[in-house]
């Protein structure tokens, strides 16, 4: 009995893209700007070795193939094995694309995991106003209660999003959670970037924040609203709202979600954030200077922040948060403040991160040498 003629295998089969599965429901939420359009460079085909081996084979089990429909000693379980590795050498094929022709900015990824009354608020206004603009998105990661860490297994979905994500990028994701190192879980580190601010400055800030909210969403009512208790009064006290544990935020922000990063006063964690700054970080600024921070940001990432300098100086984003009532406190409390070791610590990262951040605007912003610097290859061999 004659065998039937196999159809063979199509040439229009797609493979799903990983990590992008509708029914897993992780616990990380996220709010999406998507921008009007995406523009789609298109590939140019290249010809080499690596192109030319899946062709050879493709041919050879073309021909296998065609002499196997028409050679009836061979058994259906044959015919299934060579179909199933040509689709394979196929859709390998069909869906390889050479480095080359990759637009680098296309998969460009930067994580902002902001530091609470930073000024992280004015930073992250201005990535929206020119996500549309600039042809990417921004997304906020927010987690349950308000938690700065993530577990375990969290991590490694955050790192699988992000890293599979590719519809989505390029990307600007920002939220009040620990540096993540990607490297720990096989991935590549996507582009840290963060402020920190001087550490009493801070606390105070945040201390009349719970009180008196902001001029962001000024009818919202704080956790501490109607506590008339001034910040002296409070470490007068030596109430806990003021206490200079308090200001242990920094520190393991940059740190990452280690343990250790966690304890108060831990100079492992103090000198681990410091070696992220230096290593993991592509660029850590300052509140105080965060109009530098901007342009440093527009000229060595353009691609998203393009105009941001312009728009940061000339919109209502320069200052979006600013805490509705504030007293700045007394010579006496900041002498007890600054006698604490966990203000010493946060302070002296706080110097750490503002002697790195004058030395990269200087030669960003400064010099000529880095604005006008260019590279090429050339005398590459073999040919």
């Amino acid at each position: 009995m004659q065998e039937p003629t196999d159809p063979g295998p199509s040439r229009e089969q797609e493979l799903p893209i990983q990590g992008q599965s509708r029914e897993q429901k992780p616990t990380i939420k996220s709010k999406i700007v998507h921008p009007s359009q995406t523009q789609v460079i298109p590939a140019k085909p290249r010809y080499g070795i690596s192109q030319a081996i899946p062709r050879y084979i493709c041919c050879h089990l073309y021909f296998y193939n065609v002499h196997l429909n028409f050679h009836p000693t061979f058994s259906p379980l044959e015919l299934a094995v060579v179909r199933m590795q040509l689709r394979e050498v196929e859709l390998r094929r069909s869906l390889k694309t050479p480095p080359s022709d990759v637009d680098p900015d296309r998969d460009l990824v930067v994580v902002y995991n902001r530091v609470p009354k930073t000024g992280s608020t004015s930073l992250v206004g201005v990535a929206y106003d020119l996500c549309k603009l600039n042809n990417f998105h921004v997304i906020h990661l927010n987690i349950t209660g308000n938690m700065h860490v993530l577990s375990l297994a969290n991590q490694l979905r955050f790192v699988q999003n992000v890293t599979r994500w590719t519809s989505i990028k390029p990307a600007f994701y920002h939220g009040h959670v620990a540096f993540v190192d990607f490297g720990k879980f096989g991935a590549p580190q996507p582009l840290y970037v963060n402020l920190i601010r001087k550490p009493l400055d801070r606390l105070v800030s945040y201390y009349y924040f719970l009180r008196y909210g902001d001029n962001f969403r000024p009818h919202l009512v704080r956790r501490k609203h109607g506590d008339k208790v001034t910040f002296d009064e409070c470490v007068e006290q030596g109430q806990p709202d003021c206490d200079p544990a308090n200001m242990w935020l920094q520190v393991p922000f940059l740190c990452g979600h280690n343990p250790r990063c966690w304890e108060v006063a831990s100079d492992w964690a103090l000198e681990q954030a410091k070696r992220n700054l230096l290593d993991k970080y592509f660029l850590v600024g300052i509140t105080e200077q965060l109009q530098d921070f901007v342009q440093v940001l527009e000229v060595t990432l353009p691609s998203l922040f393009h105009g941001a300098l312009d728009h940061y100086k000339t919109s209502n984003k320069s200052h979006l948060r600013r805490t509705a009532q504030k007293l700045a406190p007394s010579p006496e409390t900041i002498a007890r403040i600054q006698d604490s070791k966990v203000w010493k610590m946060e302070n002296e990262l706080y110097q750490f991160a503002l002697d790195q951040f004058t030395q990269v605007r200087r030669r960003v912003l400064g010099a000529t040498m880095d604005r006008d610097q260019r590279f090429m290859y050339e005398k590459i061999r073999p040919k």
